[in-house]
């Protein structure tokens, strides 16, 4: 069973669906261990409810992004762990700690990469009047949601979407997909080699990437 960290800013939805996954072994892995870093953040209550360690590092306790990243990254070496999941993690890594984890941290980005990197992803889609939007999930550079795409969950924007609709939407396929990912990942079925996506015994690839659309 793959060692799985998860690191969370907020509600921490997909945190308990990947929890969800692994106790109902949908995920051969276990979480091992949350880190979070607003000790208000709800998902905070919802690892605990599980019996998961959880570790506050709070950015604001530091004078820099550096000393933050390394403390983060210090606790990160104690753990050990496998994999390490940005799910809603709303804190840009530094070069050195992405260095140190290459091929072992993916992240979660609520738009189709590259359209879309950082924040208001649904505002954009929605003032773009885009046909389409979703989810990718990545693996981790130094570069903002810019590192070598795994897979991309897609679903239409209808003519009275708003942004509300669309959040529910995009949730809805988070909690399905970054599950399924990262089971695959700790299968050993994806992998990060030399900076390039590899799958194996998959066959849902399409354009290098697995796509996937959602009717909802």
């Amino acid at each position: 069973m793959k060692k799985i960290a998860v690191l969370i800013s907020g509600s921490g939805s997909n945190l308990e669906a990947i929890i969800k996954a692994c106790t109902s072994k949908k995920i051969e892995g276990t979480v091992e261990s949350v880190i979070c870093n607003d000790p208000k953040a709800y998902g905070v209550k919802r690892a605990k409810s599980f019996n998961i360690e959880v570790k506050i590092i709070n950015h604001k306790d530091f004078s820099s992004r550096e000393d933050f990243d390394n403390e983060l990254e210090n606790y990160l070496m104690q753990c050990s762990p496998d994999l390490i999941v940005l799910a809603g993690f709303m804190r840009i890594l530094g070069d050195k700690i992405t260095s140190t984890f290459n091929g072992k941290i993916i992240n979660l980005h609520p738009s189709i990469l590259p359209l879309y990197p950082g924040l208001n992803t649904h505002e954009k889609v929605l003032q773009n009047n885009d046909k389409n939007h979703g989810i990718t999930i990545h693996y981790v550079s130094g570069e903002l949601d810019a590192g070598p795409i795994i897979a991309q969950g897609l679903i239409e924007v209808k003519s009275n979407e708003n942004k509300g609709s669309l959040i529910k939407k995009i949730h809805k396929i988070e909690h399905v997909l970054l599950p399924e990912i990262i089971n695959e990942i700790c299968k050993g079925n994806i992998k990060l080699q030399k900076d390039v996506v590899v799958y194996k015994n998959l066959s849902t690839i399409k354009n290098g990437i697995i796509r996937k659309f959602y009717e909802l």
